[in-house]
Order: C-alpha cells, then structure tokens, then sequence
C-alpha cells in the first residue's frame, strides 16, 4: 500500500467513526479485543509526569457473562446515586447552578434508575492511566480512547465512551475488583462489539466555516 493508499483509507476511518449504543450478542474473537488495546496502547502517554514506569496504562476487559461485569455495574450504579446526591444538594444551594445543571440532572436521575449501560455489550472495557505530576493522565486517556476507537472501526466493531467510568477512579470496591492499586490512577472505559446496526449518518459543520489562517 503506497502514501496515497494508506492517506485515504485513514480518511475513510477517521469518517465512518460513529458512537455505537446497540450491540448484537455475539461475542467478537479476543484477537479483534486485543488489537484494539494494541491500538490503545501505541497512543501517546504523559512520559514527563510518569517518568521512565512501564506500568503507566493498563487495560481490563470484563466480559458481559462474567461475575465481574454484574459486580461492576452493581458498584457502577451506587456510585451514580452518590454523585446524584451531591448534585442535589449544590443545585438546591446554587441557582445559577441549578439551572446550568438541570438537564445533567435529568440524565444523571435515568442512569441512578437503570445503572450505567456497562452490560448492553459484550465487552466493557476500563483503562487505567496512571497518575503524574503535573497532572495529564485525562489526556493521555483521550488520546488512548481514540486509538481505540479508530481500530475499532477499522475492524468492523461498535465503540461507545461510558464516561461516567472516571467517576470510580477513587472507588476503592471498583479498584479492587480490576486489580489496581486505588487512588493512583484514572480511569475511562468503553464498550465494545458488533454494531447491531449501521450507525445514523452525522452531520458536521463545513471546515471552511471552523478554521481562520494567522
């Protein structure tokens, strides 16, 4: 594949890249998963804040029929209400507040209902990036995420961000559970498998209308 070859289908990833929240049954193979936290794991990394460690990302990948995945979205769903409630309590005491956050609230009340979506995939997946100073661990992790998701794409695979995964960096049930040390890192997570359906077509604005030249 020449320069020009590998340019477009880049291009051709980069643009089918969509937000996935419906996913078929069927597991995919552990090499497809693997290849994706190859791809997760290529992205850059704050090597200035976490010095020379080797240990400064690491993956875990919770299958949905696993014991682990229903303790998850079990400690997933408590942390929700925690944080509901101190929402709450600052929008009854802020009104400015209040009314910034109120449709945050109104999503924040659905997910302390039904829980965090983490079991609508076959594979909810968590990064952890360890903390440094000075303090870049969320960017390294978008970058990570991204990595992610493009190789998902390229390789046929649905991808959805759950966010609210960073929420439970300091959850000391959910970092026992993954196996790491609490407190000393960050954490993002994704879910991953089949698209249950091709995603809806996205509409973006036009780069002419988003760049100004210096």
């Amino acid at each position: 594949m020449n320069d020009q070859e590998r340019n477009q289908a880049l291009d051709e990833i980069i643009a089918a890249r969509r937000s996935i929240r419906s996913f078929k049954q069927d597991a995919p193979p552990r090499a497809m998963i693997e290849a994706v936290l190859q791809a997760g794991l290529l992205a850059p990394f704050a090597g200035l804040a976490v010095g020379s460690r080797k240990d400064y990302r690491c993956f875990v990948v919770i299958p949905r029929d696993s014991e682990a995945s229903v303790t998850a979205a079990e400690i997933a769903k408590r942390q929700v209400n925690v944080m509901l409630g101190g929402l709450r309590q600052k929008m009854q005491q802020d009104a400015s507040f209040a009314e910034q956050a109120k449709d945050f609230a109104r999503v924040m009340e659905m997910v302390a209902e039904h829980g965090l979506p983490i079991r609508n995939a076959p594979y909810y997946i968590v990064v952890a990036e360890r903390k440094g100073f000075p303090p870049a661990e969320a960017q390294s992790l978008a970058h990570c995420l991204e990595n992610m998701w493009l190789k998902a794409t390229a390789l046929g695979l649905g991808f959805q961000l759950i966010s609210a995964t960073g929420e439970m960096s300091g959850n000391r049930a959910f970092c026992d559970l993954l196996g790491i040390p609490c407190g000393e890192f960050r954490l993002d997570g994704c879910l991953i498998g089949y698209p249950d359906q091709p995603p809806t077509p996205v509409e973006r604005p036009r780069l002419v209308d988003t760049m100004t030249w210096l």
